[in-house]
């Protein structure tokens, strides 16, 4: 069966869209890895009487969610930012009105429109705002050097980048690297500030830097009675992602309104809503656009608290004050929570729903969570998959373990959600998926409707990670003897000294454990005699700078077979992304500096 998009879709889309989505009908499962050639017809079509209308078939897109949030909720809080407040009406309205000031700035049904913010009110509406116009939206790592966000600019050709009034120098910074041959996109300044933090409210933007309009002028300049344009093809495009990267070349990933409609829903099951949660934002909203959860809370008529920075500080403050039920944060995050001064920390007024993701959570981190009131779910996933992709299911009978083997457990990637049709683990040449044994290693393979659509103008790279009719994510892990997958390293990552491969993940957790290790990270080191060793980065707890690289390595030996353990140690903190992703490439980078042992 062949994917056919309707001649409105085809019509919109522009021409750098076409490129990618024309070539969907060429896919197939025996050549290529993705659509089927079956030419048999759809089997609701032989049956008599049946017959798709708008009565019984509208294309998914979670920009419905708001539309039915400001009925059934609409008096209720739906964005909290220091003294601002919105209900899910007022949040609405506004959104019609940036949408309909969207469609008057001179650009096309199916044109990208960027947007460098952190987790502001902004920054929410335009999850909404951007789709309803018929628009694509595109966030940026608000982390990102000037050179990469002009690449990124220039790849997206965003016609629009809204920018949060503290990055306006970083955004003309990148547009004056950008190819004068193109047009740059127009500047449209969001300066929302928290008067609940001292920082933010003295900020302001620096007067030198010019934009072409004013956020919140658009969204008074709107028709409130703008009516909502939606997809006619719920394939097509909601928003590129570009990945953050742990490697050196972002690519761009492209989402449909289908699959961020069904990651929203499935994502709010597994992180266990109810109507009307209290969600804080610690997870970025440019990051998968927060787990498909700027949407998914909509849908479940919550409250989004808005953070403009993370700190332990104002992550106790804010559960206590606006009583807090859910958040996210990789366990970079977690770390921050369990490392800060008691000072900092207030007693939890009830038990706060936490799911973390990113990569695999040490369990002594899981363990002091618990602890201290937070009950961790864990998630797995990538941008290719819309974020989270898989959960680790508890188990009744997990709960007579001791903390420390809960904690292991817990630290599973586990088995897929709703959302997805297959999670397997397979040796990535034969095909063929390794046994439940939690020891044989194979590449952790995606399949479903939340899978992206393909990287954008990439079409060689979306046959290689759709070959065999599957997602190849790059990571190695085991399936267990219950069906819950763990992973165990990134294939790149994998360290071969002397023809066995060493897991880092399994050397990061023994190192972790050690009392003077705040965090680490292995890579692979070049030697003469074995090919590769262990080379661990680690930043240390504060007061133990006395700690010698001989005694952790010991550490390492006294734990682990000789083979896996370091034979270096460097001290110092480790390069991340913004979404608490240890930058490997560049500790790779500065171990092969250092030269063969």
């Amino acid at each position: 069966m062949r994917i056919l998009l309707s001649k409105r879709a085809i019509r919109t889309l522009t021409p750098r869209f076409q490129r990618l989505w024309s070539t969907h009908s060429s896919f197939s499962t025996s050549g290529s890895g993705g659509f089927s050639d079956d030419p048999k017809p759809e089997s609701w079509k032989t049956m008599e009487g049946l017959l798709r209308s708008p009565a019984n078939f509208s294309p998914l897109s979670p920009i419905t969610f708001l539309e039915r949030s400001a009925k059934a909720y609409r008096d209720r809080t739906s964005v909290v930012f220091g003294s601002v407040e919105h209900t899910w009406l007022k949040t609405y309205h506004r959104c019609l009105r940036l949408a309909s000031a969207l469609t008057h700035l001179g650009i096309s049904p199916g044109d990208v429109v960027a947007v460098l913010a952190p987790n502001v009110p902004a920054m929410h509406e335009l999850h909404f705002a951007v789709p309803m116009a018929d628009l694509i939206l595109c966030p940026l790592n608000t982390r990102l050097d000037t050179s990469t966000l002009s690449v990124l600019l220039q790849h997206s050709e965003a016609k629009i980048l809204f920018v949060d009034h503290h990055l306006l120098e970083v955004a003309h910074g990148a547009l004056a690297k950008s190819d004068r041959t193109r047009k740059t996109p127009k500047l449209v300044l969001i300066s929302q500030s928290n008067d609940d933090d001292d920082e933010d409210r003295s900020s302001s933007f620096d007067s030198n830097y010019s934009f072409d309009y004013h956020y919140e002028d658009l969204v008074k300049s709107g028709d409130s009675e703008f009516e909502v344009i939606k997809p006619r093809n719920e394939w097509d495009p909601i928003s590129i992602n570009y990945t953050s990267g742990t490697t050196s070349r972002p690519k761009g990933v492209v989402w449909s309104h289908r699959g961020a409609y069904l990651n929203s829903l499935a994502t709010v099951f597994l992180h266990q809503m109810s109507v009307s949660p209290v969600y804080l934002w610690t997870v970025p909203m440019f990051h998968c656009n927060g787990w498909c959860l700027i949407w998914g809370v909509a849908a479940q008529g919550g409250t989004n608290i808005c953070l403009r920075k993370v700190s332990p500080k104002l992550i106790f403050k804010s559960i206590a004050t606006h009583k807090v039920t859910h958040m996210g944060g990789a366990p970079t995050v977690l770390n921050m929570i369990v490392s800060s001064p008691a000072g900092e920390r207030k007693p939890l007024p009830h038990r706060v729903e936490i799911m973390t993701g990113g990569s695999p959570p040490m369990p002594k981190i899981l363990a002091k969570m618990e602890e201290l009131g937070f009950n961790v779910s864990h998630l797995y996933g990538l941008t290719e998959t819309y974020g989270p992709g898989t959960h680790c299911v508890w188990k009744p009978e997990w709960d007579s373990l001791s903390l420390e083997e809960r904690a292991k457990l817990k630290s599973r990637q586990g088995v897929q959600h709703l959302g997805l049709e297959g999670l397997e683990v397979k040796d990535p040449v034969t095909m063929e998926t390794v046994p439940s044994d939690g020891v044989t290693m194979g590449e952790v393979m995606f399949r479903g409707n939340t899978v992206m659509s393909g990287y954008f103008k990439d079409l060689e790279a979306t046959r290689k990670a759709f070959e065999g009719g599957w997602f190849h994510s790059g990571d190695l892990a085991v399936k267990h003897p219950d069906g819950y997958i763990e992973v165990k390293d990134r294939l790149k990552d994998v360290i071969i000294s002397g023809g066995e491969n060493i897991s880092t993940v399994e050397v990061e957790r023994v190192l972790c454990s050690h009392k003077a290790v705040f965090e680490a990270a292995i890579v692979a080191r070049p030697d003469n005699h074995w090919g590769q060793t262990p080379c661990g980065f680690v930043k240390l707890k504060e007061g133990f700078d006395c700690v010698k690289p001989e005694e952790i390595i010991e550490f390492c030996r006294d734990h682990l077979p000789h083979y896996m353990a370091p034979k270096t140690i460097v001290f110092g903190d480790l390069p991340k992304t913004s979404t608490g992703k240890v930058q490997k490439y560049l500790l790779r980078k500065r171990a092969d500096e250092m030269g063969s042992l």
